[in-house]
């Protein structure tokens, strides 16, 4: 590969501020950056808000590895507090296994003309003792300064506290739940809690159940009231996303009993009679997402000033509600929000779009804001990018489906080679987002479809049902259906169509070499080819995912070996190229070691290539690199181009 045909992987891992878990506390930002050579050690860093030139402070000083390994996928790693008029800062650290705390004060005028913008009024404490288990990072902080959590201990979870004025403790475990838990939260005074569970064989987007807490002086729990409504979830199974409390008796969540994630606002003046006090039924909107990683948000603010994200069509839209009365609708360019955060009436949140990289948008709805975001934002857009164009076709069982096309921004070809995109998940999504790889391709006149197979979320309950029982099927089915109707259309050239998948993407790129021959070759990474091993041997987040995609492994454990590619392997005569790290602790690389000497022997230009260094997703700049380079030589020998 020539230096003009690399893929410009490392413009997106510039040296910028990274603005990692991005929060607003007051007039400040907080985030995570990585500090040194390495990527296992990071720091939490402050700026005032709505002021990019400001330089950095970093506010943790110490060498940390601040993660967050809850569940295996994590999510946020910190939480800032505005409590006592001070900042209390509460990390998770790897490096000590433990849970750390320290407490800043606005700097006077003096420091901040030195570029320090918060003081430390309490030197970095360890809370708790080195501790072999995972901590979240949705923390509560009470009045009798105890610090309330959610911990995993050997394949349980816990809801505990830990006294802030005490260091190195053992955490004081208040209630074991029945399986999974999540989400904690609480009212202004901390007397009051809320938190989802789950438990098998559900996952939280399938599921969940809505929990609050009466906290008595001491810290314990005085009583516990499930929530229960006939309108919502008496009678069918429900997942509730992201309870938060906008005021000390009203609490915010979306839940999904209409078929899409609508807005549920509660009254928990007594926690003995909880109700409805306002819900908003909209169809085709979701305000919420399947919870991988803890500490997404949809929702931020208070009562007064309340503002929602939402998924309407292909875009996401801002919503400002007041005292539970919707106020506006704000458009944006973006076509994925994360880290949203709101203080008062300060919105911060990370966007990207079609056509530009992550950008932070920071904004002030204390002065007149225009109901379209794009006007407000300056940004790089950038050059020579092919754009996503929504396209929906008949999938599985003539259902409507739908995917994104990218077509060729050059032609070096009588008819361009099509490359099929199936996601990972599989309960996840194509958004419209730039993505270098994408990119890459479509510069050298490839035709680009990311398919958002029956299973993708995004699109309702039902959408997202159409899975159930049936992976390795309906999405196979689905990627199939549209090579055939691009084909049809003759957009495409119908000798030179690969399919591209990582993790779970990969059963479905191979269970689509396997049946069928419209395929000529597939690229995977870290792909699931055994359903019988993830069964045993995938870890406890995931463990009964698969009752739901495939069934009950006892009843229906000829299916698990049916749709299983490692047990056909033999059968697949066209080439594949297989990339998998060492470290993968969801999909052992055993699996596709097994599987390398017969890919090899049957298909001329098959290829296995290993990481030592990679883990389930890569990270490493030099890998990208050989990985771009690997799947270029591998398409022009597979494709004869």
């Amino acid at each position: 590969m020539s230096n003009g045909d690399k893929l410009k992987v490392k413009q997106n891992e510039s040296k910028k501020i990274a603005y990692k878990e991005l929060t607003i506390i007051r007039d400040y930002i907080f985030w995570i950056d990585v500090v040194g050579k390495g990527q296992n050690e990071n720091a939490i860093f402050a700026r005032p808000f709505n002021n990019k030139d400001a330089f950095p402070q970093k506010l943790t000083c110490k060498k940390y590895n601040i993660k967050n390994n809850f569940h295996g996928y994590g999510g946020k790693s910190y939480k800032c507090i505005n409590f006592k008029n001070k900042f209390y800062l509460i990390w998770i650290d790897q490096i000590t296994k433990a849970v750390w705390f320290q407490i800043f004060k606005e700097a006077s005028s003096t420091d901040r003309s030195q570029n320090k913008y918060l003081v430390s009024v309490q030197e970095p404490k360890q809370l708790s003792k080195s501790f072999d288990g995972n901590f979240d990072s949705s923390f509560v902080i009470s009045k009798e300064n105890l610090l309330y959590g959610i911990c995993e201990i050997n394949n349980r979870d816990y809801l505990f506290s830990l006294n802030l004025k005490k260091t190195k403790q053992d955490i004081h475990r208040i209630k074991k739940f029945q399986n999974f838990a999540g989400e904690l939260s609480s009212n202004r005074s901390a007397n009051l809690l809320s938190w989802i569970e789950w438990d098998s064989p559900y996952m939280p987007w399938e599921k969940n159940e809505l929990f609050f807490a009466q906290i008595d002086q001491d810290g314990e729990i005085q009583k516990i009231k499930k929530f229960s409504n006939k309108l919502i979830n008496a009678k069918k199974n429900v997942s509730f996303f992201q309870p938060y409390w906008i005021s000390e008796t009203h609490l915010v969540c979306s839940e999904d009993s209409s078929g899409w994630w609508n807005l549920l606002f509660l009254d928990v003046s007594e926690i003995d009679n909880i109700f409805i006090k306002k819900r908003v039924e909209r169809n085709l909107i979701e305000y919420g997402a399947p919870q991988w990683v803890t500490g997404i948000t949809f929702f931020s603010g208070n009562k007064k000033n309340l503002f929602c994200v939402a998924k309407k069509e292909n875009s996401l839209i801002v919503e400002q509600y007041k005292d539970l009365e919707f106020v506006k609708e704000f458009s944006t360019p973006f076509t994925s929000i994360s880290d949203f955060s709101v203080f008062r009436k300060k919105v911060l949140l990370k966007g990207y779009g079609s056509d530009f990289l992550g950008i932070v948008f920071e904004i002030d709805f204390a002065k007149e804001v225009l109901s379209n975001f794009s006007e407000q934002i300056f940004f790089d857009h950038i050059k020579d990018c092919s754009k996503p164009e929504t396209f929906w076709f008949k999938g599985f069982d003539d259902q409507s489906t739908h995917c994104f096309l990218y077509r060729p921004l050059v032609e070096n070809f009588r008819k361009p080679p099509l490359l099929v995109r199936a996601h990972s998940g599989p309960t996840s999504c194509f958004d419209g987002s730039y993505n270098s790889e994408v990119q890459y391709w479509t510069s050298k006149g490839f035709f680009v479809a990311e398919v958002n197979y029956g299973g993708s979320s995004g699109f309702g309950k039902a959408y997202r049902e159409r899975l159930n029982y049936k992976w390795g099927i309906v999405d196979s089915y689905d990627c199939k259906a549209l090579v055939l109707e691009l084909v049809k259309s003759n957009q495409v050239d119908s000798e030179k169509v690969v399919i591209f998948g990582n993790s779970a993407g990969g059963l479905t790129a191979l269970n689509c070499l396997l049946y069928g021959s419209i395929f000529t070759a597939a690229i995977c990474k870290y792909p699931v080819i055994d359903l019988k091993d993830m069964h045993y041997n995938t870890h406890r987040f995931e463990k009964d995912y698969l009752n739901s995609l495939v069934g009950n492994y006892a009843k229906d454990h000829d299916d698990y070996i049916n749709r299983s590619p490692i047990n056909h392997i033999n059968k697949i005569r066209k080439p594949i190229l297989l990339f998998h790290g060492k470290k993968d602790t969801v999909i052992s690389y055993k699996q596709t070691l097994k599987i390398q000497e017969i890919l090899i022997q049957n298909n001329k230009y098959s290829e296995v290539i290993f990481f030592d260094n990679e883990g389930h997703g890569f990270r490493n700049i030099d890998n990208k690199e050989v990985v771009m380079q690997k799947s270029k030589e591998f398409l022009k020998n597979a494709l004869n181009i």
